[in-house]
């Protein structure tokens, strides 16, 4: 008797417990946000993530009814943000926006202060962009086959500027590189700015780069798209083919923009933010600001996002392995 009694108390005591942390996590969750959120974006004001995050931070604001506000914190190529919000508190008002860079910094260095999975927990990625191979309007090219065919001719001098050793441009001509069993002279810049004034002063014949940076310059003549390095053409520039289409079967190259929190974020905040940025992802205006830019969006689960990190991992390790890029 005794035994069933204690029986029934422990069990009366685990509902209790239950039902305290449930309603414990519907008031975290309804409660949140009760004050101002931090979106740190790990690079300068004007890039591709700047834009996309700041169209974000908008949304959430008016939708969460607390101000989502940008901190641009550049450096050290996107590692001083990153890592300030991997060691910041779990509470969900420190939030980071960042770019493919998270994955990529895995490449490029050796002992980076945080881990792309263990130190976060994804919400989802709100859009992803292309990057846009464009030339010099002087190099004698009309199309992806005319300038590969270029490259594989004896002193062509070809050379191509991107942002930096180990960005998302760079890796995208060294995908193309390995595919289509081409050489082109890579000459890093700090920065896409200064690779793309070399462009258009013809120091270098081509660029990969963003379609968000590359659309005003192609629009206004002053360079030549040859390919896109997606799956999909741009709905905004629509003559333009992908790499794949050109004839490089399987190339596959996307800069993605995520927003993700410090891991152990409880997963009510979690939901919470994810539920509102798909819900601004789903809106024409955002939709429609986001594809005049050359981005699409996307807004998938958090689950997915984690995914998408650990498979961009693997892939681009091969790529940096292929190119003979060792980590620093």
């Amino acid at each position: 008797m005794r035994f069933r009694t204690f029986r029934l108390a422990l069990s009366s005591f685990f509902l209790c417990q239950c039902m305290v942390s449930g309603a414990q996590a519907q008031v975290s969750k309804d409660a949140y946000p009760s004050h101002a959120v931090k979106i740190v974006v790990p690079s300068q004001p004007g890039g591709g993530t700047d834009i996309v995050g700041r169209l974000l931070a908008q949304h959430l604001s008016v939708d969460l009814g607390q101000s989502f506000f940008v901190e641009n914190k550049a450096g050290a190529g996107n590692m001083i943000g990153i890592n300030a919000v991997a060691k910041s508190s779990a509470d969900g008002y420190t939030l980071l926006f960042v770019p493919s860079t998270l994955v990529l910094n895995t490449v490029l260095y050796k002992n980076i202060s945080f881990d792309p999975i263990k130190d976060f927990s994804p919400i989802s990625v709100a859009a992803t962009v292309p990057n846009i191979l464009i030339v010099n309007m002087g190099v004698p090219v009309a199309s992806l086959n005319d300038y590969l065919n270029l490259a594989k001719q004896k002193n062509s001098n070809l050379s191509y500027g991107s942002a930096g050793i180990g960005t998302s441009p760079h890796m995208s001509m060294e995908l193309l590189k390995s595919m289509a069993n081409i050489q082109i002279q890579h000459i890093p810049y700090k920065g896409t700015s200064p690779a793309v004034s070399d462009l258009l002063a013809g120091q270098v014949s081509g660029v990969f780069t963003n379609a968000l940076e590359a659309m005003p310059l192609i629009v206004s003549g002053k360079v030549r798209a040859l390919a896109v390095s997606g799956q999909r053409r741009i709905d905004s520039l629509p003559q333009v083919p992908t790499v794949q289409e050109a004839g490089v079967a399987n190339y596959l190259s996307i800069q993605w923009y995520g927003l993700l929190a410090p891991a152990g974020t409880p997963a009510p905040i979690i939901d919470r933010l994810h539920h509102s940025v798909v819900k601004g992802l789903k809106s024409k205006t955002i939709k429609d600001k986001l594809v005049s830019d050359g981005a699409e969006a996307v807004g998938n689960t958090p689950q997915e996002f984690a995914q998408l990190i650990k498979s961009e991992m693997e892939k681009w390790s091969k790529v940096a392995k292929a190119a003979g890029i060792e980590p620093e």
